[in-house]
């Protein structure tokens, strides 16, 4: 019987099998998820459920081809973890076959062909996300109107038959770009109070259902940090970061202000992108200095993707440099002994 693959976790911390360290996450990634689908309709769910099947057919295929015994690797969850992160990230109202792209870079470029699990040097689903994002950016940037006074996502059937077939939903479950888009694209010099006038809901603080989707994954990330399935550097780090340069190019008065830290901290993939993405034990620094560093790179380069890049969120991106840079930041933030240095 092939043995146990054990993942180890934070200090003080018994170490959980590959499976169990995945289906936390996966359960941590609820509340959130419950977020969006109240707010955005059923398309991310679909859109989860369409990855996961394909996720399962490519890993098979994969471990298949590089002759592993696919039953035993199946049962780990990391193919699915994979595809649960990138069903979140894309557009509810994503086509078919698009997610079908997205989820093939993910698990067999990105994962397989650096070598399986525990070899790849990028986050797999953030892979998928920005080869769709370059290669088809209009599909990537329409989402559903969230749910409001006025609008009505649509419901099972119709999200089902849009995703699949590109039907009209309806006239109440019309498509659209994100705040994020909106703020970085069409703005048009007005003052953030002006903005927010014009676009936001009351009681609103970073558009309206996204306020709510980062509370779904800060509370996720509460737990796992709870349950000591990650450590604290990462995501404080990375959210610390925002802050900072949010706060530095902050005038609630002028047409070139960045935005609030509130706006950069509850919107778009922040809480995702902190707590769930950038803390991948696989590709991210391991260091407890070296996290600091890594999430602050992270935290940063997102903010000026952002603010002056030219995609309205750079959290991907981000995480992805990350990645590259991670080897260099364990290296210089080791512990060396006397002899080594």
């Amino acid at each position: 019987m092939s043995p146990v693959r054990r993942v180890k976790l934070p200090k003080n911390h018994q170490s959980l099998s590959t499976s169990q360290l995945m289906l936390q996450v996966i359960l941590a990634c609820l509340p959130g998820i419950l977020a969006l689908t109240v707010f955005f309709g059923w398309g991310t769910l679909i859109n989860i459920l369409w990855l996961c099947l394909w996720a399962l057919a490519f890993e098979a295929l994969m471990l298949s081809l590089r002759q592993k015994q696919p039953s035993f690797y199946l049962k780990d969850f990391s193919a699915l973890l994979t595809a649960v992160l990138l069903g979140i990230c894309l557009p509810p109202s994503v086509p078919w076959w698009l997610g079908i792209i997205s989820i093939f870079f993910a698990i067999v470029v990105a994962k397989h062909l650096y070598g399986g699990l525990g070899q790849n040097i990028f986050n797999p689903a953030m892979v998928g996300y920005v080869v769709a994002l370059i290669a088809f950016p209009l599909e990537m940037s329409t989402w559903f109107v969230p749910r409001s006074a006025m609008n009505i996502p649509p419901d099972f059937l119709s999200s089902l038959s849009f995703i699949f077939t590109g039907a009209d939903p309806g006239i109440d479950a019309y498509t659209g770009a994100t705040t994020m888009d909106i703020f970085r694209n069409e703005r048009a010099g007005l003052t953030l109070a002006e903005f927010w006038q014009q676009n936001a809901e009351p009681g609103f603080i970073a558009g309206l259902g996204w306020d709510w989707v980062n509370l779904g994954f800060l509370l996720g990330g509460i737990w796992l940090l709870y349950k000591r399935i990650i450590s604290w550097h990462i995501p404080v780090s990375v959210l610390l970061s925002i802050t900072i340069m949010s706060l530095f190019f902050y005038d609630s008065g002028s047409s070139l202000s960045a935005g609030s830290p509130f706006f950069h901290l509850f919107s778009a993939g922040t809480m995702l992108g902190a707590f769930f993405i950038a803390t991948d034990p696989v590709t991210a620094a391991t260091t407890p200095k070296g996290r600091l560093f890594y999430g602050a790179l992270i935290g940063s380069t997102a903010f000026i993707i952002r603010v002056w890049g030219a995609y309205p969120e750079g959290i991907a991106f981000a995480v992805l440099l990350g990645n590259f840079a991670a080897p260099f930041i364990d290296h210089y933030t080791a512990s060396k002994r006397p002899y080594e240095q």
